[in-house]
């Protein structure tokens, strides 16, 4: 693969930003720092925090047995895929192929960038139709979205489908494993050696109870990711980020168990499910959520809101009619949940 023919021209030629930490990188000296413009009194926050995010990413790649420079961290993983788009899609030129339903933000994300979305359906049980996507493809066509597990239907996606399209398109594959933690499936970032197209992007806001400090992560060729480098924010991820996601990878058992309860939950909440009058189909899910039928969407999620439960109604999407995804609680929320459901007609 010819990364600089997918490679917008600007970003080809451009020089990346250098920021004051980048020229000198070791704040650990007993130095006087008289060159980034920062307070000089100590406040704990009075220093930029540092812009590679070195020891965040080493512990991230060892965890994932890479190396450093395929990592790239954003704010949220919508960053990341918005650098994405910046450095290889060409505004009201190039176009990109998302699966619906899935992920609204990519489409935001195309319109954003003034960049066509072809959208080609997944089949009604969620998987790609992989004729009709090869079919789809433009020859300015860059990028192809696949979540799996797929958001709003819980799925994985078929693997052999997926090599399908890696070994077929000529542009760049971005999976998006926001949810992976919670399948058995292994993770796209071990294929990243056999497949130089393959992006793949994660998040610490789900398994890992972070979406409050919005940290994205983005897994590639050390190529791919010395492109994204280039054109980030300097100091992207902030330092009580940074101090935040260090904390909780180094607990990883912490992070684990919570999967596990999430797990176990889930199979309770299916078959507790199974029993209530007006649930007609409950999807399999290998997500934090299960996707459900009901007679009446609208209806029953009035109630629940009447209730004060707040779950997602997902009539609007393809595939999606009378359909509410409902994200499984704590052990104490999906009992009164349970309760609640048995109890409305």
């Amino acid at each position: 693969m010819n990364l600089n023919k997918l490679l917008r021209k600007n970003i080809l030629g451009m020089k990346s930003y250098s920021s004051a930490r980048d020229e000198y990188k070791d704040l650990k000296e007993n130095m006087m720092f008289l060159d980034a413009n920062e307070s000089p009194f100590d406040t704990t926050l009075n220093r930029y925090p540092d812009p590679q995010h070195n020891r965040l990413k080493q512990i991230i790649a060892k965890q994932n047995a890479l190396s450093s420079d395929q990592v790239l961290l954003g704010n949220g993983s919508d960053e990341v895929l918005d650098l994405i788009f910046r450095a290889f899609c060409e505004p009201n030129q190039d176009s990109i192929l998302t699966l619906p339903p899935t992920y609204g933000m990519y489409d935001v994300l195309a319109n954003l960038n003034a960049v066509d979305n072809i959208q080609v359906p997944l089949s009604p049980d969620f998987q790609l139709e992989v004729n009709s996507i090869l079919d789809a493809i433009k020859l300015q066509t860059k990028l192809l979205f696949i979540c799996s597990p797929n958001n709003p239907s819980g799925n994985t996606v078929d693997r052999k489908a997926i090599e399908r399209l890696l070994n077929s398109f000529k542009g760049l594959v971005v999976i998006d494993e926001a949810y992976i933690d919670f399948t058995k499936d292994a993770s796209w970032t071990q294929a990243l050696s056999a497949y130089p197209n393959l992006i793949v992007t994660q998040t610490l806001s789900k398994a890992y109870g972070l979406a409050g400090i919005r940290l994205g992560i983005c897994y590639a060729s050390k190529e791919i990711i010395a492109i994204l480098n280039k054109i980030k924010p300097p100091y992207n991820i902030n330092t009580l980020t940074q101090d935040a996601a260090i904390k909780t990878l180094e607990n990883k058992d912490v992070v684990d168990a919570q999967v596990e309860t999430i797990l176990n939950e889930r199979n309770r909440l299916v078959n507790a499910f199974k029993s209530v009058s007006f649930i007609k189909k409950i999807y399999p899910s290998e997500a934090n959520f299960i996707l459900i039928m009901v007679d009446d969407a609208n209806k029953r999620y009035e109630e629940l809101i009447k209730n004060g439960v707040v779950v997602r109604n997902r009539s609007s999407q393809l595939h999606c009619k009378n359909c509410l995804r409902i994200t499984v609680g704590t052990p104490s929320e999906n009992t009164q949940l349970i309760t609640l459901l048995n109890t409305l007609v």
